[in-house]
């Protein structure tokens, strides 16, 4: 699968397909394809991975777009304005935050819904009690509100992130939460009680602009 990433405030991306190439997709990513392309909602998980999915809020289902033919082509994108960037599960597996994932093609990917591993980062991290984790071998298009700032965590480094601005991160990373301290700063501050607390190692990805737990680009 080849792609390209188009424009800048809201962007979007080209996948190129060839014969017998398939990509998962958000609910709702496909903003135009050639004709060539066939697609359906099909659940990763089965039965399971559809209960998970619903409890994530994420929806039921994915779209699950293929071709056999030469020369076809699909735009995608999600609903809200932003970046895309490409994660490599070369790297390893990686955990999305709700409305981050965008897209994933390859050799045996699997998408699941995972629940947070401390529950205090569940509940008030930021992220949510639900992540999506999707491993194997191949891409993943991660989507971003406003700009991404990639980090690279060594190993027992800490990173301290607002609720909202954590978009996608390593499944090596330690997800957790950290009061901000005095009451004044909780409740003055504009931050809120908790921030999330990263520890490495692991990249680690930031979206510049805060999306609400309510949200998605699905």
């Amino acid at each position: 699968m080849e792609y390209t990433i188009i424009g800048t405030i809201a962007q979007r991306a080209r996948l190129d397909f060839a014969p017998g190439e398939a990509v998962w997709l958000s609910k709702g990513a496909l903003m135009a394809y050639s004709p060539g392309i066939e697609w359906r909602p099909r659940v990763p998980g089965g039965f399971g991975g559809a209960l998970r999915r619903s409890l994530a809020g994420e929806g039921i289902s994915l779209t699950y777009a293929e071709t056999t033919q030469e020369g076809q082509f699909a735009l995608i994108a999600s609903n809200a304005p932003g970046h895309i960037t490409e994660w490599d599960l070369a790297d390893g597996p990686v955990l999305a935050t709700r409305g981050s994932f965008l897209a994933a093609w390859g050799t045996e990917v699997d998408i699941t819904v995972v629940i947070a591993r401390r529950a205090g980062a569940a509940f008030f991290g930021g992220a949510g009690l639900f992540l999506q984790r999707i491993s194997g071998e191949g891409k993943v298009l991660l989507h971003g509100s406003g700009d991404f700032d990639r980090r690279q965590l060594v190993q027992n480094e800490t990173l301290l992130v607002s609720t909202g601005n954590l978009a996608a991160f390593a499944d090596s990373v330690d997800y957790d939460i950290q009061t901000v301290g005095s009451v004044g700063r909780a409740f003055f501050g504009g931050e809120g009680i908790f921030m999330t607390r990263l520890q490495g190692p692991g990249t680690v990805l930031l979206q510049s602009l805060k999306r609400g737990t309510g949200s998605s680009s699905e």
